[in-house]
């Protein structure tokens, strides 16, 4: 269950917490933020239930009976399922995923026919309707490296996908990347990594680090008590967007993971539901930015946690 706050005493990495080299806060004055300890489940991909009472098969009806064949289930669409979002430390774009025009394509391919695009050191990421992305560092020789139910593991990037379509998607962070050989020996290096001895809460964050090698990335890479420099940016419409506050990137990337999860229809469903923004029209143009001084409030079904994540 989330929130549970266990045992958070995990530091096996030989760095420092983020801070000003100089010493110098520039932030105005203290805010609340928030922090989500999640639960270790194993990270099993689910058959997911038939949508809207659907039986997922070939169009009859759940229970056999006569009548007009229902529709097949929609196959996923990028456009449909996920959220535009933007990641900011204080004013700076670190992170963006967009379907406007010229912006990073977002398609995806089949496990074989993604085979064709990756090249070592690649990030790759495997998406599903109602999953949560899984993301994966592609090192040469058809294989990945990627942090999977608690365990960092060498796999052919086709058994890693689980049948997920896939996409190269090393210009979502705009961290200046290492080389490529630097980036597949951070992988290759902690290949038997397991449970307590990981780092990084699910496979975004460990792939994001091996790529930039940034702590932010790590589990408590940043210890900032009262200060909230990342904002998460979510597009609700051309003219409107919704802003929440974050301490620490890993926790960010928690809130951007379930938000992947539930799909872009449930994210806008659960922001009208419980926040209440009081938004302009979209005729207006302006942005509304309505950050609760806690954070995001929880959502239906919050007890559904990240398969991947870890608690120490």
């Amino acid at each position: 269950m989330g929130n549970q706050v266990e045992k958070l005493t995990h530091l096996s990495y030989k760095e420092v917490p983020t801070a000003d080299p100089m010493g110098v806060d520039r932030d105005d004055g203290p805010r609340i933020g928030v922090s989500y300890i999640f639960s270790n489940d194993d990270e099993d991909v689910e058959p997911q239930p038939p949508p809207q009472g659907l039986d997922g098969g070939g169009g009859c009806l759940p229970d056999g009976g006569d009548g007009p064949a229902l529709p097949p289930p929609q196959p996923y669409d990028p456009r449909l399922h996920e959220v535009e979002c933007s990641v900011f430390y204080r004013d700076e774009c670190i992170y963006q995923k967009s379907f406007a025009p010229g912006s990073a394509a977002l398609s995806t391919y089949t496990p074989e026919n993604l085979l064709n695009k990756c090249r070592p050191g690649d990030l790759v990421e495997f998406v599903s309707q109602a999953q949560y992305p899984h993301w994966a560092v592609y090192v040469g020789n058809f294989q990945v490296v990627h942090l999977h139910r608690l365990e960092v593991s060498n796999s052919f990037l086709t058994d890693a996908s689980q049948g997920r379509r896939g996409r190269v998607v090393n210009d979502l962070y705009r961290y200046k990347p290492l080389s490529p050989s630097a980036v597949v020996r951070n992988a290759l290096a902690q290949v038997g990594a397991k449970e307590r001895e990981l780092s990084w809460r699910n496979s975004e964050s460990f792939a994001a680090w091996c790529r930039y090698g940034k702590r932010e990335f790590k589990i408590g890479g940043e210890l900032r008590i009262g200060k909230q420099p990342y904002r998460l940016q979510i597009q609700l419409s051309a003219q409107r967007s919704h802003t929440l506050e974050f301490q620490s990137l890993e926790d960010l990337i928690m809130e951007k993971r379930r938000n992947d999860q539930i799909g872009r229809a449930a994210v806008l469903q659960e922001l009208a539901t419980h926040l209440h923004p009081a938004e302009p029209d979209e005729g207006d143009g302006d942005a509304a930015r309505t950050t609760p001084p806690l954070g995001r409030p929880p959502a239906s079904g919050r007890e559904e946690e990240d398969p991947e994540a870890v608690v120490h």
